[in-house]
């Protein structure tokens, strides 16, 4: 453990405290200062200006990025009639209805993302109190309550990823793996930028973007000029 905080620390130093990179030069260095011995998750996070207590400035919603998020995500299904056949050709690991909610009261978790029909909610409802805490509650919001279940999978399975602001009015969002290409990086990058650019609430007042910054897991965080990334 001593030598893993040494190789951090001493990755820390190749990051200046005071300077501000471009989105390129950040992953560049991002990249540079990942010290653990597997292919780490690039990440970025925003810092906004805004009061989440509000309703009108609550922000959360969904970008499928250009080139994936270099994992490969297990889609569950919440969907009966034609729809679950439709689930099915679609590549949903696990489709179905009563079962899941059961396997999932009973502590099973071994997916990453719902999609749920609209005429399933009131099932999926039952078992919210468990889904809401891990954030995998089905949301219109994201795309994944649907009829369009086809779409909603093939994003999925693309790349797509959700975010939304905390209660700092933080937003996370990963982008890729160290093992990207750079380019590609930059261009998940920019996507998520834009998305969260255009995201900015009419009630926002003051400097939108706080802060942004480029870290890898477990490494230090390299701070992006968001002025130079803005068009």
């Amino acid at each position: 453990m001593a030598n893993k905080g040494k190789k951090l620390q001493e990755a820390a130093k190749l990051v200046e405290s005071n300077k501000v990179y471009t989105a390129k030069e950040a992953i560049e260095l991002a990249k540079k200062t990942s010290t653990v011995n597997f292919d780490a998750t690039v990440e970025v996070a925003f810092r906004l200006g805004i009061d989440t207590r509000k309703n009108d400035q609550q922000i959360r919603g969904a970008v499928v990025l250009p080139n994936g998020t270099g994992k490969t995500q297990r889609v569950l299904v919440f969907a009966k009639g034609e729809k679950v056949k439709e689930a099915e050709a679609a590549g949903a690991d696990y489709v179905g209805d009563a079962e899941y909610i059961n396997k999932i009261q009973q502590g099973w978790f071994d997916f990453d993302v719902i999609v749920a029909t609209p005429d399933m909610m009131g099932e999926v409802g039952k078992i919210g109190r468990v889904l809401g805490p891990k954030g995998l509650m089905p949301n219109p919001k994201t795309g994944t309550v649907t009829f369009d279940v086809t779409k909603a999978i093939e994003e999925i399975k693309a790349g797509k990823v959700e975010y939304r602001a905390d209660k700092a009015g933080i937003i996370h969002a990963p982008i890729g793996k160290v093992s990207f290409e750079d380019d590609k990086l930059v261009e998940n990058f920019l996507a998520v930028f834009e998305v969260i650019q255009k995201a900015k609430p009419a009630a926002s007042k003051g400097i939108y973007m706080k802060s942004v910054n480029v870290t890898t897991t477990m490494g230090p965080a390299v701070k992006v000029d968001a002025s130079s990334v803005a068009k």
